[in-house]
């Protein structure tokens, strides 16, 4: 595949990215920013032209890669298998991940809290979980303990049993136990432990001026 550079043409779609041209045909693409080093007319051997398309894939994947992680933090473990869908090779990947992390755009123990923080947030669910969330992500346990450690998980059951207690407000009137045990399994379902759904539902009762105490056998879920 050696030859000469009959032009550089910058793409027309993608500003950024110049064709190159050997011999009268189109041979590759590469980053303007390495294209800038390539002049018409220059020869090109068959180890430099691998070099420069070697270059052009890990730049390529790596641009892949910073647009996956444009639409919200991920980790290591999601990148890495976008890539591999979009069939990045095993080395190409590696490097890309190693820039990755020195530039500072992946850091799982920072997503580990984002994701954490935004489930507080938006969709409360308790530890047992995020805990689960994050290692489907990939996260390794001990990332995983340290970002949920100071969780207030009653509180955070309270938070999220709210929306349904408001909806379920005609229930608790008329059925304070079928109220009870509704909001229990929810709050289960979220990953809250049972000690936490019973206070937080505790509470709930109380503010919406119910008489109502747990069944003796208040395990029984609707």
């Amino acid at each position: 595949m050696a030859g000469r550079i009959s032009a550089l043409r910058v793409q027309k779609h993608t500003t950024d990215r110049v064709n190159v041209y050997l011999d009268e045909r189109f041979a590759f693409g590469l980053p303007l920013v390495y294209a800038a080093g390539l002049r018409v007319g220059q020869q090109l051997s068959d180890d430099e032209i691998a070099r420069l398309q070697e270059t052009d894939l890990l730049e390529r994947t790596y641009e892949r890669a910073v647009r996956f992680l444009g639409y919200r933090p991920r980790s290591e473990d999601e990148v890495r298998r976008h890539l591999a869908k979009k069939g990045a090779e095993q080395a190409v990947v590696d490097v890309v991940i190693e820039r990755l992390h020195e530039r500072r755009y992946l850091d799982d123990a920072e997503f580990a809290r984002f994701w954490v923080e935004n489930r507080q947030r938006f969709r409360p669910k308790g530890v047992r979980a995020l805990r689960h969330e994050l290692r489907l992500k990939g996260v390794a346990p001990e990332v995983i303990e340290d970002a949920v450690s100071g969780i207030e998980a009653g509180s955070l059951a309270y938070q999220a049993a709210q929306p349904q207690a408001a909806r379920q407000a005609a229930l608790a009137q008329s059925d304070p136990q079928a109220f009870r045990r509704r909001l229990t399994a929810y709050l289960l379902r979220r990953g809250f432990d049972y000690p936490d759904a019973r206070d937080a539902i505790d509470r709930l009762v109380r503010e919406l001026g119910v008489e109502s105490s747990w069944d003796a056998d208040d395990s029984t879920l609707d």
